[in-house]
């Protein structure tokens, strides 16, 4: 042990203890220190002792060889050294403010920090500890440092992993919660809920961008193809790198310089004109713009443009930085953001191409529909009012089916059928059965033989549904009456309404369409004035919770009690049977004028509707149906309604689609009328102008009645309400666009 080297200096053991007096044990005194100095020494860990000056400030007056080795300071400087040590081991001036106040204080401390060796970081966990005695001469602390350089990088990878799995996470929910909103694509403002929701969690701003005979910012999914201009001669794909984008097919990151100027006239500086409010909203990024393609399946439907946080090497989503920097993870955001820019892309792209897929067949849908739906002609000396609703939802035609034909001046063919099923399968049966029986009746021969003639037809065409059907002709007589026959094919019976009794025309019955295996016959009852026929199809009588017999026993008993004087008030309570359908529902209600004066029952509905066809005879049609409503309901001044009437008949005719519907309601002090057709376009007034033709039929509107208009499914209905006092006589005048 006399051997033992000193640790510092001479008289450095000297600190840890008093020098034990002579003849007391002195050699067992000295021997204890130079052990318990051996043992600090070879300690692993570096160890530091620091003692208190006189005038306040401190020094190292031990220090082992861990110490010397880990610092990389020589034994001599460290002893020598003070408060400058610090600084030159590289520890930052928090950590050196900490340890200089445990110093200072008295208390112990705890940290770590980091520290250089030979100009090399790393990471240092020192634990400062005060000791205390009453054999000490002098303060003295105990500095033990550790290298924790592994364990401070394992940490920060193992904080990197979660922030990256973290991240991932906020990525897939962000995608997630796209493809929920996209769960309603038919709402309008889908895609700008998707944008500002990209807004707060991903980048600065965000947008959908579609080419419809120009660019323009959209906020629902268009459901209509976009419109690529062609491409102009002198502009190539790297002058207009977003048309470029939207002619090919691939998904790729366009970025658009925000200081260089695109070329004039393309597509490219159209965008950034229509972004530049949103690039001065935003001055401090210097990320560009980015520009992603919106791909369908077989083309570019339209761009997902975003605007980044700072730029690409500071890309970030927004809440996922701490506050402390973490090594390894800015390095990843700018790949994060593009790929969840991209994901919300190729969602909202699959998402387009299927609204205008669907909308593309609906369209065909239809078109081949109008084609097949009922008509009505209108019948002199008769009051005929028809009804038609299909149990098809988004379809406007199914397996039920009517027609009112003319078939001469005298002859009224009535036709009213059914083809099992409501599916499109049916209305492409009932599409050809309807021809079949339409060709057959222009012969004018009896109805069993058109039905005879039909079955042979059917038998060889193959029609893969069952059919039932009633066929009845109405011939005019000199004494206002009229004479009808009837042959029925598995069809319900009509019904004949005379004098508030009911009578069902059950007979001249036969099989189903293309069961005929005898002659079918032929049945003949006479029709006088003020009698009302009602044809109808199972739609309107039959429920789950109601058999057939039961609802038709309902049927004929209120029709002996229906006192509406005209055609559609009857059929307004009929369908009091058809509230909640369960099927196609077809009704034709035939009234001849004349017979007994009945008053309009002021129970019944004071409502009617019709369904017209989108033709310019649909304007006189609604005319004669407002006049004949108005005259059950005891209203005389009309002049105003039939104008009023025909200027939303015309805008119905000329600028919509599909079926128009016309629906009268009488209010007490006045009328309502509303117009339905196809078209989700608003009206528009137009301001006059002798050049200008057309448009000035809302005026006319505006100045005899309150109107408005509301959205539908299906298109827009326009309503008017006109009160008593402004429905008396009115001017007739001429419009720009030829309308009375």
């Amino acid at each position: 042990m006399g051997n033992t080297p000193a640790l510092g200096a001479a008289g450095t053991t000297a600190a840890f203890g008093p020098t034990a007096p002579e003849g007391s044990g002195s050699h067992a005194a000295r021997a204890s220190e130079h052990w318990a100095v051996s043992v600090l020494r070879q300690l692993p860990d570096a160890v530091v002792v620091v003692g208190a000056r006189p005038d306040g400030s401190w020094k190292v007056v031990a220090v082992n060889d861990a110490a010397v080795e880990m610092t990389g300071i020589s034994r001599a400087r460290l002893l020598h050294g003070g408060p400058d040590l610090l600084r030159e081991s590289g520890i930052g001036s928090d950590s050196r403010e900490v340890l200089s106040n445990a110093l200072a204080t008295g208390e112990p401390a705890t940290l770590t920090t980091r520290m250089t060796r030979d100009g090399r970081p790393y990471w240092a966990a020192i634990e400062l500890v005060p000791l205390s005695g009453d054999d000490l001469r002098e303060r003295v602390w105990v500095a033990v440092v550790r290298d924790v350089s592994e364990q401070v990088e394992s940490a920060q990878l193992e904080r990197v992993r979660l922030e990256i799995e973290r991240r991932a996470r906020l990525g897939l929910s962000i995608v997630a919660r796209v493809s929920d909103l996209l769960q309603e694509a038919d709402a309008a403002d889908v895609l700008r809920a998707i944008a500002e929701m990209i807004t707060r969690q991903v980048v600065a701003w965000s947008g959908f961008f579609v080419l419809e005979r120009g660019l323009q910012q959209v906020e629902g999914i268009a459901q209509r193809p976009p419109f690529i201009s062609p491409r102009p001669a002198h502009v190539d794909a790297d002058a207009d790198p977003v048309l470029d984008l939207l002619e090919s097919n691939e998904m790729r990151t366009v970025r658009i310089e925000r200081d260089a100027p695109p070329a004039p006239g393309t597509i490219t500086a159209d965008l950034v004109g229509l972004l530049r409010p949103q690039l001065d909203a935003h001055p401090g990024g210097d990320g560009g713009i980015l520009v992603l393609p919106v791909l369908g399946r077989q083309r570019t439907l339209g761009l997902l443009v975003a605007l980044p946080h700072g730029g690409p090497a500071e890309a970030t989503i927004s809440d996922a930085l701490t506050d402390e920097p973490v090594a390894g993870a800015v390095e990843v955001l700018p790949d994060e953001v593009g790929t969840v820019l991209e994901l919300v892309a190729r969602r909202v792209g699959m998402a387009m191409d299927n609204a205008q897929l669907y909308a593309r067949e609906h369209l065909l849908a239809e078109t081949l529909q109008r084609a097949m739906l009922p008509e009505q002609a209108d019948v002199r000396g008769m009051d005929v009012w028809t009804y038609y609703s299909p149990n098809i939802e988004h379809a406007q035609v199914g397996g039920d089916w009517y027609d009112v034909v003319n078939l001469d001046d005298e002859t009224v063919a009535v036709v009213i059928g059914d083809v099992v099923g409501h599916d499109v399968e049916a209305a492409a049966a009932m599409g050809q059965l309807r021809s079949v029986v339409r060709a057959y009746a222009q012969e004018l021969v009896d109805p069993a033989t058109v039905l005879g003639r039909v079955d042979t037809l059917v038998t060889g065409m193959r029609i893969p549904r069952t059919a039932s059907l009633v066929y009845a002709t109405l011939s005019r007589r000199d004494d206002d009456g009229w004479d009808l026959a009837y042959s029925r094919a598995g069809h319900l019976p009509a019904i004949l309404v005379r004098d508030g009794v009911a009578t069902t025309l059950d007979e001249a019955g036969g099989p189903l369409i293309g069961f005929g295996t005898g002659d079918r016959t032929t049945s003949r009852v006479e029709v006088l004035p003020g009698d009302v026929l009602v044809l109808y199809t199972d739609g309107l009588v039959e429920r789950r919770d109601r058999g057939m017999r039961e609802g038709l026993d309902a049927l004929v008993e209120l029709c002996t009690s229906v006192l509406a004087p005209d055609a559609a008030g009857v059929g307004e309570e009929l369908l009091q049977l058809a509230d909640a359908p369960e099927d196609d529902v077809a009704v034709v209600v035939i009234r001849v004028p004349g017979g007994p004066t009945t008053e309009d029952d002021a129970a019944s509905p004071r409502r009617r509707r019709w369904q017209l066809p989108a033709d310019a005879a649909s304007i006189g049609r609604a005319r004669h149906a407002v006049r004949r409503a108005c005259s059950a309901w005891g209203i005389d001044n009309v002049a105003a309604a039939e104008l009023v009437v025909s200027e939303l008949m015309a805008n119905a005719v000329m600028h919509g689609w599909g079926r128009i519907g016309l629906r009268l309601q009488a209010t007490g002090d006045g009328l309502r009328i509303e117009v339905e057709d196809g078209n989700p376009a608003p009206p528009i007034t137009r301001e006059h102008h002798a050049a200008r033709v057309g448009g000035f039929g809302m005026h006319i509107v505006d100045r005899l009645a309150d109107w408005g208009w509301r959205p539908t499914a299906g298109g827009k209905v326009v309503w008017a309400r006109l009160r008593e006092e402004s429905m008396g006589p009115v001017p007739v005048s001429t419009s720009a666009d030829g309308t009375t």
